[in-house]
């Protein structure tokens, strides 16, 4: 039985068809760039004080003095989430005294603030943060408002490749395009911070689903030479364009809910592809839809005017696919032998470890020393090269030693940030973990199989005699013929 890539060789890797699959897949994932990130500028916590109502019978000196002082980064700064006692300072105001000089403020009893809070409007004009108070006795709701958007990721990671091999690549693509969307324009019309964030888990379900949907159905369809491509300077590049729009729309629109308003536009504007991305014909073969697979086929070839060949599969090919008893793969056959639970488990470490230390340092970008809108464009704008750095690597150099090296250098500098002078110790911890955590998936890497110049394993069984790193390098020829990858089980 030939390989899939073998039967659709006639097309060539990059004709108009490839091309607008390539294009019209990357933009597909520019909403999930903005989405991800979003967080950073709808939570973000301005500058606040105590509010002071102006029905206070203060005079103006107890009132320029009605929030006590405290020591920030070196500097004396208004307490944030306390004051004076109202009464009290009320009552030394009416007897004439005056702050410093007949009363040491020192002494003083001070409150919470029971008037609720005064934000500053210099960056923002309102966020979820201002919107529902999220400070002080509830800062801690803004920091869990972005581990849920991240637990919908965790589920729609889940779900999604399940939901692609039941229903299909194209279907799912759509649906969680359209779930990601939608449920972003509902947010806008939140009433309280528990509504927003319910929405949010499931925005970021939407999000992972699409991404990877996209990140599948281009990976089947593309040829092998494009796939390093898409993969890299495609899909990863146009998330970077998505990230690289959040700072501009959030730098031009400083009020939350029109922000959630504009960032759903690109979402809409994807809607209409669904006329122009096929479903993968891999996974219409997987169903048994031959029809339709090769329909899709004709019109590639069409589009790219190559004559197809009269006969696409041959008919004994699909006969052999016909017959029943073929095995259903679930997800705990990933566990089902030493060998591929051992990578699956490495796996799963890598891409964990890797999303901890992204996501903390892209979502705290905004937080350095500097202006929040040009940090975060600057931190998205960086991945544009990082990506086509791994592009060009990708072609030339083992896998496993590429990820190694740039792990051990990332994790490498977050280790070095502690020597920088002057931050205190608990803004320091944070990247000492993360560099610690980068490093050590460093080298858990270099247990991998390599998979540059092998032909990848596309079962189960194939995938059980990959030995990580006392695994060797075969000939393409003779790995194929030892095993020569079925079409059907592409869908895996």
């Amino acid at each position: 039985m030939r390989d899939y890539d073998e039967v659709t060789t006639f097309l060539g890797e990059w004709g108009p068809f490839q091309r607008l699959i390539f294009f019209l897949l990357s933009a597909s994932i520019i909403p999930n760039g903005f989405n991800g990130m979003s967080v950073v500028f709808l939570a973000a916590a301005p500058e606040h004080r105590c509010r002071v109502p102006d029905t206070a019978n203060l005079s103006r000196a107890w009132r320029n003095h009605s929030i006590p002082l405290r020591l920030l980064d070196g500097r004396e700064v208004p307490h944030s989430c306390r004051r004076y006692r109202l009464a009290v300072i009320a009552n030394f105001s009416a007897l004439g005294l005056e702050p410093g000089r007949d009363v040491d403020l020192e002494q003083l009893e001070q409150e919470s603030c029971v008037d609720g809070w005064e934000f500053s409007q210099d960056i923002y004009l309102s966020t979820i943060v201002t919107e529902w108070s999220l400070v002080c006795e509830d800062d801690w709701k803004t920091p869990l408002t972005s581990s849920l958007f991240f637990v919908g990721v965790l589920l729609g990671s889940f779900v999604s490749g399940q939901l692609s091999d039941r229903f299909g690549r194209k279907s799912i693509l759509f649906a969680t395009m359209a779930v990601q969307t939608g449920f972003s324009f509902l947010q806008i019309f939140s009433i309280n911070w528990e509504m927003f964030t319910v929405l949010f888990v499931i925005v970021g379900m939407g999000q992972i689903s699409n991404y990877v949907v996209a990140f599948i159905l281009g990976t089947e369809i593309l040829g092998k030479s494009v796939r390093i491509i898409f993969s890299t300077l495609g899909v990863c590049t146009f998330f970077a364009v998505g990230y690289m729009l959040l700072p501009l729309f959030a730098y031009f629109i400083r009020d939350w809910r029109m922000l959630l308003l504009a960032l759903t536009v690109p979402g809409v504007l994807c809607l209409p592809l669904w006329w122009f991305i096929p479903e993968s014909p891999r996974w219409l073969i997987s169903q048994r839809r031959f029809s339709e697979a090769e329909s899709i086929i004709q019109k590639a070839a069409k589009m790219n005017n190559i004559a197809a060949p009269r006969v696409i599969f041959d008919p004994m090919e699909l006969q052999e696919l016909k017959l029943p008893g073929q095995q259903k793969v679930l997800i705990l056959d990933l566990f089902r032998t030493r060998n591929i639970a051992t990578i699956t488990i490495m796996s799963l470490l890598l891409w964990m470890l890797t999303s901890v230390g992204y996501f903390a340092l892209s979502l705290n970008a905004p937080n350095l020393h500097g202006d929040a809108y040009l940090n975060c464009f600057l931190s998205a704008l960086i991945e544009v090269p990082a990506y086509i750095t791994a592009w060009l690597l990708l072609r030339k150099l083992p896998r496993r030693y590429i990820i190694a090296g740039v792990l051990f250098l990332g994790g490498g500098v977050l280790l070095l940030i502690q020597f920088v002078p002057a931050g205190a110790y608990n803004r320091v911890l944070p990247y000492i973990v993360m560099g610690s955590l980068t490093v050590f998936i460093g080298i858990i890497t270099l247990f991998f199989p390599e998979s540059f110049g092998m032909t990848l394993p596309e079962t189960l069984e194939q995938m059980e005699k990959v030995k990580g790193f006392r695994f060797r390098k075969k000939p393409r020829d003779s790995v194929q013929k030892e095993e020569n990858p079925k079409v059907l089980i592409t869908s895996f």
